[in-house]
């Protein structure tokens, strides 16, 4: 049987702009490139779990203009289904991207429907849609309707995976919650408040009681094992667009815990798909072979 996955999230259209370096404060520059696709923490998770042959599914709120058909043929595009997809009136998720010559990103997110996300309609779902094996969320949606699908799940026997992202302190009801929380080091600093060490992990991971797994970008992963750390390498390339590489990392990550793989494998297949996706430009577009 396919690994179930359930993703609780965010879905936008990215608009990403390639320039050489980002303007200054009143500053005009010309780019060098431009993209519209799709993105959004929730679906680009979906999105990467779905191309590696789970059964995804995708509970997201998108608004009532054009990008709405537009992301729900995407998603069925990628194997992810959308029958409990909530529509509200008003404007579905935009988020304006910034890509340097490094590859390096700034993001601006405008959230639209995914701020109006019901997390009664939510739960309405899961019980529809049954246990999965894995629920997945992120910060792009709001903080109570991650508690209730995270209690509901997590109370019904169900992994979850916690993504933080963009940065924001998790309360202590969603971090009961979580099997297996997924910071970058950035988030990682700004939520603990502390810079990131192997030591101040080990203290931050034994504070949570939970799975703890940081990603360092192109410098790997840090994770507990046998409470210490260990830090796992990924491959180095040349980074085209870091755009979504987080995303697919924890993708790729909750398709391996939810077909129960070890947890080095698991960490082995989402950097390899972070890793190739930095390679390409675009978010979900960069998934693919």
């Amino acid at each position: 049987m396919k690994p179930k996955i359930c993703v609780v999230g965010s879905a936008n259209i990215d608009q990403v702009s390639y320039v050489k370096r980002a303007p200054n404060d009143g500053e005009t520059l010309f780019g060098e490139d431009y993209q519209m696709g799709f993105g959004g923490k929730g679906a680009n998770q979906a999105v990467m779990a779905g191309l590696l042959g789970a059964e995804v599914y995708v509970i997201a709120c998108l608004g009532s203009d054009v990008y709405r058909e537009m992301t729900i043929e995407n998603f069925k595009n990628n194997n992810v289904i959308t029958d409990y997809i909530q529509t509200v009136e008003g404007s579905s998720g935009v988020a304006p991207i910034w890509v340097d010559e490094s590859g390096q990103n700034r993001i601006v997110v405008i959230p639209g429907a995914n701020n109006l996300l019901d997390s009664s309609l939510a739960i309405e779902s899961l019980e529809k849609i049954g246990k999965p094996d894995v629920l997945v969320g992120q910060f792009e949606i709001p903080m109570n309707v991650n508690e209730q699908v995270f209690s509901y799940a997590y109370k019904n026997g169900v992994q979850t995976v916690l993504n933080p992202a963009p940065a924001n302190k998790p309360t202590d009801v969603l971090l009961e919650n979580t099997s297996w929380f997924i910071p970058n080091e950035v988030e990682f600093e700004e939520i603990y408040g502390e810079v990131f060490n192997e030591d101040n992990l080990l203290l931050f991971a034994n504070d949570l009681k939970t799975n703890v797994v940081v990603t360092l970008g192109e410098k790997g992963c840090a994770y507990i094992k046998n409470n210490s750390v260990e830090i796992m390498n990924t491959d180095t390339v040349k980074a085209v667009d870091t755009t979504g590489a987080g995303d697919a990392f924890v993708g790729a990550f909750s398709f391996g815990v939810a077909s129960k793989l070890e947890i080095e494998e698991c960490l082995k297949l989402a950097l390899h798909k972070a890793t190739d996706s930095v390679t390409k430009k675009g978010t979900q577009s960069s998934y693919k072979n």
